[in-house]
């Protein structure tokens, strides 16, 4: 029996949400929903989590915030990055926080599982 790893998605788009969860599902991932960056903060414990992906432009925490937020709290999960204002100052800012992809959207369903996959890697070993 293989042990189906879990992904956590942060976006405040409910469609975002549900195109992912569906999308992640089909290549055999699970995933944990969430409509902020703070009820995702809210979770017990983040060690279970495969990997994380966070959109930058949330409506309260900012997905740079909660990426930092995770790094006081020593959780060394992924982080995939995704936005819709694709600038320099916003990828300059991604990259200072961390992550193991940054997509800007609208990405392709391949995009999102080749990173989810890339960033999962590591689990494998």
């Amino acid at each position: 029996m293989t042990v189906r790893q879990i992904i956590a998605v942060v976006d405040d788009e409910p469609g975002i949400l549900r195109g992912i969860e569906r999308l992640l599902s089909h290549h055999d991932f699970d995933t944990e929903v969430y409509g902020s960056g703070e009820a995702f903060l809210a979770r017990s414990e983040f060690a279970r989590l495969a990997c994380a992906i966070l959109d930058i432009h949330l409506g309260g925490m900012s997905g740079i915030e909660v990426r930092r937020q995770l790094a006081v709290r020593n959780a060394t999960l992924p982080i995939i990055f995704m936005t819709a204002v694709d600038s320099r100052a916003v990828r300059n800012e991604a990259i200072r926080a961390g992550h193991a992809a940054f997509l800007p959207k609208p990405f392709s369903a391949e995009e999102l599982v080749n990173a989810v996959r890339q960033a999962t890697a590591r689990l494998h070993i």
